[in-house]
């Protein structure tokens, strides 16, 4: 979500649950026999073996090969669960082919835990280190930075796919909407009239965003290029866009958006807001950490990082919806310098450190 923007539209969320599963088949048990069907059943199940015992003795005799034994037809099985409306999961094949005895049945589905205190996405440790060198762009030009946006975005893709599919979740890259001026995306205006930011929709996945707004400023507003002009600034904070991507793909956005709904005061929706995007600026600082061997970032470009986001955030007179300059650049580091995801939880932060 944009920085000095409300909310946008609630997501409207990709991954349906799965269909519940038909449950386990077991062939019919036979029904017990007595008396006279007993007998007679008995008399002609051992004319039936000596019929068979004869075949196959004459087949011996014959000379004739031996068939491979021939296993029996397995029934697909199914291990019941308990639906989840809010799953992303996706369906996974199981093998069901029987072993000489027994059939095995397949390992249980992983039901994901899509809640912000306690997402499945917080299990998923760190990003690995990515390959992802860019040069010496210059971000006054559209061209050289609309190319160095989407060079770094498959970089993110790498990482973020890599960790999250390990967890079982389903995962796909956003797509990149980047123009020179102004444009209109699925949720509205980008960027919006006197703003500069980037913004990501949960409607379609997709990231919008101005390059000229972004590095000069529009209206009163100054751009990242005022902060500094290595293009790292402008490259960590399309990270944090990134982020709202995984916490979309993750369900974080959902249950965001159901608390933020169900809250009556605009005071505690501002409150979930900033917990929401301090959480995506720590996402992208764990991706710049990961490309900091060849991108790269120097010990002194870390430093240029941590400056820009003391002077991100929210600033007197605009709406307290992504926390203080100095929370933002509190989040970034923790998540620059622990790239963990569970480090990155700021659910359950003190509301101190989400102002």
């Amino acid at each position: 979500m944009p920085y000095g923007q409300p909310p946008p539209p609630p997501p409207d969320p990709r991954h349906r649950p799965p269909s519940y599963p038909p449950p386990q088949w077991q062939p019919q048990r036979p029904r017990s026999g007595g008396g006279a069907g007993a007998i007679i059943g008995g008399v002609f199940g051992v004319v039936a073996l000596v019929f068979v015992g004869l075949v196959v003795v004459g087949a011996l005799i014959k000379g004739s090969r031996t068939a491979d034994p021939v296993s029996p037809v397995a029934v697909p099985t199914f291990t019941p669960f308990e639906p989840s409306t809010r799953s992303t999961a996706s369906p996974r094949a199981t093998d069901s082919r029987p072993s000489e005895s027994t059939v095995t049945p397949p390992a249980r589905r992983q039901i994901l835990n899509t809640t912000l205190k306690n997402n499945t996405l917080y299990r998923a440790g760190g990003l690995p280190r990515v390959n992802c060198p860019v040069g010496s762009p210059s971000i006054y030009s559209h061209s050289q930075l609309k190319a160095l946006i989407l060079k770094t975005s498959k970089c993110l893709d790498r990482g973020w796919s890599r960790i999250m599919r390990a967890q079982g979740m389903t995962w796909h890259p956003p797509g990149y909407a980047l123009t020179s001026s102004r444009g209109r995306g699925a949720c509205g205006d980008f960027p919006s009239t006197g703003s500069i930011v980037p913004y990501y929709c949960p409607r379609n996945t997709t990231i919008y965003a101005s390059t000229t707004a972004m590095v000069k400023g529009s209206g009163n507003s100054g751009g990242y290029g005022q902060i500094t002009d290595w293009h790292g600034g402008v490259v960590s904070m399309m990270a944090h866009e990134y982020g709202h991507h995984v916490q979309q793909l993750s369900g974080l956005s959902d249950d965001w958006w159901q608390q933020t709904t169900r809250s009556t005061s605009r005071s505690g929706k501002l409150a979930l807001s900033r917990r929401f995007e301090l959480q995506a600026t720590c996402f992208g600082a764990m991706f710049m950490r990961s490309v900091s061997a060849s991108y790269p970032v120097t010990p002194a470009r870390r430093n240029t990082l941590y400056y820009f986001y003391s002077r991100v955030g929210d600033w007197p007179g605009h709406p307290r919806d992504h926390g203080s300059p100095a929370n933002n650049n509190r989040w970034f580091r923790q998540g620059y310098e622990k790239n963990k995801t569970f480090q990155c939880n700021t659910w359950l932060a003190p509301s101190s450190s989400t102002s």
